[in-house]
């Protein structure tokens, strides 16, 4: 762990000098990865924040971040490292150019770290110079169970093998951040593996504090009828909730037309902003917008202070 890390405080005092707002049950897990060394595995629904709390611990650390966006088919080649075929090839040619090339000896030459393109996952096992970096594994959910028995097994000592050079394991391990957004249940084995928190949709005055620190440029009272409008919008029946980061990306948006204030037709012209399927839009369109900005208003007029 960092010598300058301590605290769970300290903990969100880093992150919220990243413009990263995170309550205390996130601050502990994030603590305790750090001081035992075990991954982070990060779960919940898709804009609540999980990636971006590793990139705040790797820029308050100081760290080298180090992302492996997952996709389905992805394998351990393709997270590992591959070789340069195309450099191996050209280097073949030369030597058959200058002719009397020795086969075993060029055979040695082409299998080494020369010709080696790593990848995410041996990229982390390597020493930094700042120190180890936050190596994060995003939506993990995305892979299949092949691919996680594979991680299962290289996070639990930190190495990788790679069959012509052997194995190469971290002197320091890194910091692991692992997402998913739960599209599908991951094993059992991988998240014991973990410390693991749900990463929830913030309360109201967490998500100011975070839209504070993200568009400080926001009027109080834009920043309030936003966040207040997002909250309620999750509560209705849409296919896909809005996150923080829509909220925020509202916001700017709001400001970017120099809006002081929602009203219904502002709502219904940058409801893509908010919203990214064609039917939760439809929902909000017309008298729908205008009913929740009138509850929202009512809401807010009625809350202390």
């Amino acid at each position: 762990m960092p010598a300058a890390i301590a605290t769970i405080d300290e903990v969100q005092a880093l992150l919220a000098a990243e413009g990263y707002v995170c309550g205390r049950p996130l601050a502990t897990v994030v603590f305790l990865a750090l001081r035992l060394g075990r991954p982070l595995f990060l779960e919940g629904e898709a804009g609540v924040g999980k990636t971006e709390i590793a990139k705040a611990l790797a820029a308050g650390l100081g760290r080298q971040l180090i992302r492996l966006q997952c996709y389905e088919g992805l394998d351990a080649a393709q997270a590992v490292c591959e070789w340069n075929f195309a450099a191996q090839m050209i280097a073949i040619r030369t030597a058959e150019a200058a002719g009397g090339a020795d086969r075993d000896a060029l055979r040695g030459e082409l299998f080494t770290e020369d010709f080696l393109i790593e990848r995410p996952l041996l990229q982390a096992m390597r020493p930094q110079a700042g120190g180890p970096p936050v190596l994060l594994i995003d939506e993990i959910d995305r892979t299949d169970e092949p691919f996680e028995a594979f991680l299962l097994e290289a996070l639990s000592d930190f190495q990788v093998t790679v069959p012509e050079l052997g194995t190469i394991r971290a002197e320091v391990p890194p910091v692991v951040v692992i997402t998913s957004n739960r599209t599908r249940e991951v094993h059992d084995a991988l998240k014991r593996r973990c410390l693991y928190h749900w990463v929830d949709f913030p309360a109201f005055d967490r998500e100011m504090a975070i839209l504070r620190a993200r568009a400080p440029e926001a009027s109080a009272t834009l920043s309030r009828e936003v966040v207040a409008f997002v909250q309620r919008l999750r509560a209705e029946d849409l296919f896909k909730k809005p996150g923080v980061a829509e909220t925020i990306d509202w916001a700017k948006c709001l400001l970017a037309l120099d809006v002081v204030a929602l009203s219904p037709e502002v709502i219904a012209d940058t409801l893509g902003a908010i919203l990214k399927y064609q039917d939760d839009i439809q929902k909000l369109e017309g008298s729908a917008a205008r009913r929740l900005l009138e509850e929202v208003r009512r809401d807010l007029a009625a809350a202390p202070g």
